[in-house]
């Protein structure tokens, strides 16, 4: 509990006992709505029972209790049941006095929750390169692991890359026909990329050979399942399996190729990880787990050796767990490596799966099986299902070759960063090296946060011009006007910094310090939501209210030295915390634009 709603808990608790012989610790506030004025509103309709009195009366009554009882409320009014409270502006004066000078307003002790939280993000397939879709993932999870560390929790952030599967052997097998022994140096393309092409070539080519068979009289169906292309890469993967040396020679190859591609991207876009699985590591132990729950009889043998789960009853129908020839499914390796990583971490309080809510089922149906097979922990996974993101243009689609490639994004969010810039005249006064490090920030920023602004559990059409305007709803605004205070600040030389007692604040100053003040309640929020987006907007919000007061109040050339000195330090603390809350996004805000 905070310190003002700590302040007014104590006073209500007392008020309710001395007026109406009401005992409760049952009391919460919220903030109070900006129609109306005050700064915390207590619901009355809780108390009306014991009280006796209507709404509007009790809150009266209660609201001239507090003013005569408790010296920090100014003032008070009842709207309907509501009490909304004003407090005077020395608690904001002491509040700001407190932190003003914290480098991590808001963010509790390292650990201090003593919970121990897994977050997994990005979780590739290694036949094709990162695309927009990813980028959403990453910079999503990336920012949720932000989040819970500044609420106190130990984070493991990490990786599980699905290195292994069918759509890997088509890769490798259209690669082995058509590449003509291609590599990334041959080509000068990045490892990611290569294999990524060869995935369309297989996906183009096995088109074709459906298209032959119907035309020979198959249905679609069954040219779909004869076509030899798939026949093929079935019979690698099984060979795969058996651990073929040739096969799995290919593979460790162009999987490298890949690996090293998708660490070029990740360094771009400023993200890590504390751990990485590979899928391959893992189907064992999946196909051990399907044997455990055969031999529970939480799994059964179907006719055609395939191994299911009947789950009609918790209304997600039958799961097969492995096919008749033996080989894995996603689930079989998903069983796995969640009974691994929680052997790895047996302290671990929770795990949390960032994936497209077109897997809502499917971690449906992962959670009911752990839980039936006895694991507990089943309980304590989350999936953090977040909407597709959509161009334009419309969906995205991988076989085709129509996804936006992350790199490519990168590059083209870069130059329009440049572009835009440069058409602003920030350039001034840089270097070369500074302004592509500019120029680098902005287009991350931009990215970022116009995927962050968004609820999570919303699809969103990423316009990459709209996300650059400086003047809108967007990072590079946030970025610009954290640059401006650094600059007032510079200009300003030194200043005291010693505490601010009797000093007339006015309405927007007053506004800010509240501001500051609510970043502790949205940051504790949107860590148990999982929510950057509450993080982006409330910045948002901040860096507005500072360019009206920018705009609005003299700073500099304010004659009053201590009234100066204050407006100063303000502008420091919003800086900061404007940068505290970036970082939570994984965006870096520059010193001067």
């Amino acid at each position: 509990m905070n310190n003002a709603q700590d302040i007014l808990f104590k006073s209500i608790q007392q008020g309710l006992s001395e007026l109406y012989s009401i005992s409760t610790t049952n009391i919460s506030f919220q903030k109070t709505r900006k129609e109306f004025e005050g700064d915390f509103t207590l619901v009355t309709f809780p108390y009306i029972k014991d009280a006796k009195k209507s709404p509007e009366i009790l809150g009266q009554e209660l609201g001239n209790y507090l003013q005569q009882n408790n010296a920090q409320v100014k003032s008070f009014n009842v709207v309907k049941g509501f009490l909304n409270i004003s407090l005077n502006d020395s608690f904001w004066l002491n509040y700001f006095n407190a932190v003003k000078n914290k480098s991590n307003i808001g963010y509790k002790a390292p650990n201090s929750s003593g919970r121990k939280v897994m977050v997994e993000y990005s979780s590739p397939n290694t036949n094709k390169p990162l695309h927009l879709g990813h980028v959403r993932n990453i910079v999503l999870g990336y920012s949720v692991a932000q989040l819970l560390a500044a609420n106190g929790h130990e984070v493991i952030k990490t990786n599980l890359v699905n290195d292994r599967g069918i759509h890997i052997c088509k890769s490798m097998l259209a690669w082995q026909k058509f590449g003509n022994g291609e590599t990334p140096q041959s080509t000068g393309l990045k490892g990611d990329h290569l294999v990524g092409k060869y995935y369309v070539v297989f996906d183009k080519a096995y088109k074709a050979e459906i298209e032959t068979l119907v035309k020979e009289g198959k249905t679609k169906e069954e040219a779909e399942k004869q076509a030899p292309l798939i026949l093929e890469a079935q019979k690698m993967l099984q060979q795969w399996e058996a651990g073929n040396p040739e096969v799995v020679g290919l593979w460790k190859t162009m999987n490298n190729w890949v690996y090293d591609g998708f660490a070029i991207t990740y360094k771009e876009l400023g993200v890590d990880f504390n751990k990485t699985y590979y899928e391959s590591d893992m189907y064992l132990l999946g196909k051990e787990v399907v044997q455990d729950g055969l031999n529970k009889n939480v799994f059964y043998k179907k006719e055609n050796g395939s191994v299911a789960i009947d789950l009609t009853k918790e209304k997600l129908d039958e799961k097969i767990v492995l096919r008749a020839d033996g080989t894995s499914v996603y689930i079989t390796q998903d069983l796995g490596t969640a009974i691994a990583r929680f052997r790895e971490f047996n302290s671990l309080n929770q795990l949390i799966y960032t994936v497209g809510n077109e897997q809502d089922f499917h971690f449906k149906v992962l959670f009911s099986i752990l839980e039936k097979l006895g694991y507990d922990w089943a309980r304590e996974c989350y999936h953090l299902s977040y909407g597709m993101v959509e161009l334009p243009e419309g969906k995205m689609k991988s076989r085709e070759g129509t996804v936006v490639d992350a790199d490519d994004l990168l590059k083209g969010m870069f130059e329009t960063a440049k572009a835009t810039t440069e058409e602003l005249g920030k350039v001034e006064g840089f270097t070369q090296t500074e302004l592509e490090n500019l120029y680098h920030l902005v287009s991350l920023g931009a990215l970022k946060y116009f995927i962050l602004k968004v609820d999570p559990k919303k699809k969103m059409l990423f316009d990459p011009k709209e996300s650059i305007d400086f003047n809108g709803h967007t990072g590079p605004f946030i970025q610009y006007t954290h640059a401006r205070i650094k600059s007032v600040l510079r200009k300003a030389g030194e200043y005291s910094t010693s505490e601010i007692e009797t000093i007339q604040v006015n309405d927007i100053e007053r506004e800010l310090i509240k501001s500051v003040y609510d970043f502790e309640a949205v940051l504790e929020e949107a860590g148990q939501n999982y929510s950057p987006a509450l993080i982006a907007n409330y910045v948002y919000e901040l860096t507005k209210l500072y360019n009206r007061f920018y705009h609005d109040v003299t700073i500099l050339k304010e004659e009053n030295q201590r009234l100066k000195e204050f407006r100063l330090q303000l502008s420091k603390c919003c800086a900061g915390v404007i940068a505290n809350g970036m970082n939570l996004l994984g965006i870096a805000v520059p010193e001067r634009m």
